[in-house]
């Protein structure tokens, strides 16, 4: 009996003490060390980029369109084909413009005819008055026929310079209906490919207002890439940066260009000028839609491979630094007042120490050491929960690196 009481006594103890130590761990003991994630100092190229989103157009791209109404009577063109300067594109009912052309031509062989009728009668006015001057006035003629004849003569004079106005306004009026009969021939102004087809043969098109479109007309042995820059990435963009830029449907190639055009305002800037117009006053933009710049380039398109308003991603290239000592942004410890850096630095016995360093490009995912490390030494780039299992983290270089 005694010893059952012992075991009972002894159990209740041990479970006691379990518990303090229990207790003890969780209230005292020390957190288990973080593991660390180490990266290895290498060699590579670094570049520091802006992204944006762009869209290919044709370096030239023309609507072809009609300048005087009428029926399409012919279209000469369909999509793809491919066009020299001055071919025919389409041919508009000329009726209108023959007729109008006819009456201008009437007109001016009338007021020709009556401006032939107004010289003789000039000439003979002249004559008269150059008889009355000789007989002299107050001798051999009297005054008022003197006066008569002078009289006479500017009328005539006056008449003949009507009608010669007439007849140069009559001019202009057939050379205006000759060019308007020359607009019914619808020509390529340029080399290009039809990209588009707006109006078809039979269909009526109407120029009182504006001009209708009949075919659109591209050049695609060169595009132009529209790169749409952010607001926050503006700044640091400049014409003549490198600029490359890749297409969905083959990421792996680069088309490579520099930077023409950086639009000093963005797209929107027509609406405030528009709302402006309409108002007589200027808005405060409070919207919060994102203000995006146009920044430009070409690229070669022999192959005819790009295709209009594809879509491009494209890397505007600010610098770019070959063979340089990497390392992960995420090492660098606080900015010292000397602008330089520290890192912690797993040494050979595996002894974690700070060093300063000097870094020089960051791209916000890699930076460059121009002093206080070597190649092939390992620094701490970050820390990973106890338990997980960690291995030198690799590093993102550029491409070709």
């Amino acid at each position: 009996m005694f010893k059952k009481h012992r075991l009972v006594i002894g159990g209740i103890v041990v479970a006691v003490l379990l518990l303090l130590i229990l207790i003890w761990k969780f209230l005292f003991a020390s957190p288990a060390d973080p593991e660390l994630v180490l990266a290895t100092v290498r060699r590579g190229t670094l570049e520091k980029t802006v992204e944006a989103t762009g869209t290919l157009e044709p370096k030239e791209l023309v609507g072809v369109g009609a300048q005087v109404s009428g029926r399409i009577e012919e279209l000469y063109v369909t999509y793809g084909d491919t066009v020299r300067k001055g071919d025919p594109i389409a041919l508009i009912d000329a009726q209108t413009e023959n007729n109008s052309l006819k009456t201008a031509q009437a007109n001016l062989a009338n007021m020709q005819a009556q401006l032939a009728s107004t010289d003789a009668t000039l000439a003979q006015k002249k004559l008269a008055f150059a008889r009355q001057k000789m007989m002299g006035a107050g001798e051999a003629t009297s005054q008022a026929d003197f006066e008569a004849a002078r009289a006479d003569l500017q009328a005539a004079q006056a008449s003949r310079d009507s009608l010669a106005a007439q007849t140069r306004s009559a001019i202009v009026a057939v050379n205006t209906a000759q060019v308007q009969l020359g607009y019914t021939k619808i020509t390529a102004p340029m080399d290009g490919v039809v990209v588009s087809v707006v109006t078809k043969q039979g269909q009526t098109v109407n120029a009182v207002q504006s001009a209708p479109t009949i075919v659109v007309l591209a050049k695609l042995d060169q595009m132009t890439v529209k790169a749409q820059v952010s607001e926050a990435d503006v700044i640091n963009v400049r014409v003549n940066q490198s600029a490359y830029f890749t297409i969905l449907g083959d990421p792996d190639k680069k088309y490579e260009g520099k930077l023409r055009l950086i639009k000093p305002a963005p797209a929107s800037i027509v609406d405030e000028v528009n709302t402006a117009t309409n108002t007589g006053t200027t808005t405060n933009n409070t919207s919060t839609t994102a203000i995006y710049y146009d920044a430009l380039f070409d690229v070669p398109n022999a192959d005819g491979r790009l295709r209009a308003l594809m879509t491009a991603k494209v890397t505007v290239l600010q610098a770019r630094h070959t063979r340089a000592l990497i390392i992960p942004s995420s090492a660098l410890g606080a900015r010292a007042a000397d602008g330089s850096y520290s890192v912690r630095v797993k040494d050979k016995d595996g002894v974690i120490t700070q060093r300063k360093i000097t870094a020089g490009l960051d791209n916000n995912v890699n930076v460059e050491v121009l002093s206080g490390l070597k190649e092939g030494e390992q620094v701490v780039a970050g820390e990973a929960k106890a338990g997980t299992t960690t291995t030198s983290k690799p590093m993102m270089g550029a491409p070709g690196a």
